[in-house]
């Protein structure tokens, strides 16, 4: 019986590897059509880089070919997120991550204690996130986490 008991639980196991490689692509494809509605640039032109640091993070979005059409769309788009995110406004990752979002609640609460400044960047943005709550350390790191997974391969967690 133990046997059985083992040989059961492996296949069920190795079976299940397909299953939530199809729901992590249906999840990317989902979040990829809501970020249409959210950023104004081409995402299949672009690369989203999160990396997390001892203070918070940098969220920086770089144009492939650095069409200066795509990179003016990402330069005003995360100008704007970033004077939203100082406010504690995080309503556009919600509406493509969805509200439940590991990170958001604490950020969205805690963003008077986290300085929030953007950047131009060569062929597009950054924005820098820097806080001396480890609390919100944390939930920024989190944060990233989540998007690292749901951008799947239009995203990298470091630059490399």
């Amino acid at each position: 019986m133990k046997r059985f008991a083992l040989v059961l639980a492996t296949l069920l196991l190795a079976g299940s590897r397909p299953l939530a490689a199809d729901a992590d692509a249906s999840r990317q494809a989902d979040v990829e059509r809501k970020g249409k509605a959210v950023m104004p640039f081409d995402q299949s032109a672009s690369m989203h880089v999160f990396v997390p640091t001892a203070r918070g993070g940098v969220q920086t979005v770089m144009v492939h070919d650095g069409d200066p059409a795509q990179v003016a769309l990402v330069r005003s788009h995360l100008r704007a997120e970033a004077a939203r995110f100082a406010r504690g406004d995080f309503r556009d990752p919600a509406a493509i991550h969805g509200t439940r979002m590991p990170g958001l609640r604490t950020l969205s609460a805690g963003a008077g204690r986290i300085a929030v400044t953007y950047a131009d960047v060569a062929t597009g943005g950054r924005i820098t996130y820097a806080t001396g709550d480890p609390r919100l350390v944390r939930a920024l790191h989190a944060w990233f986490a989540a998007q690292v997974r749901d951008h799947g391969r239009r995203v990298m967690s470091s630059l490399e």
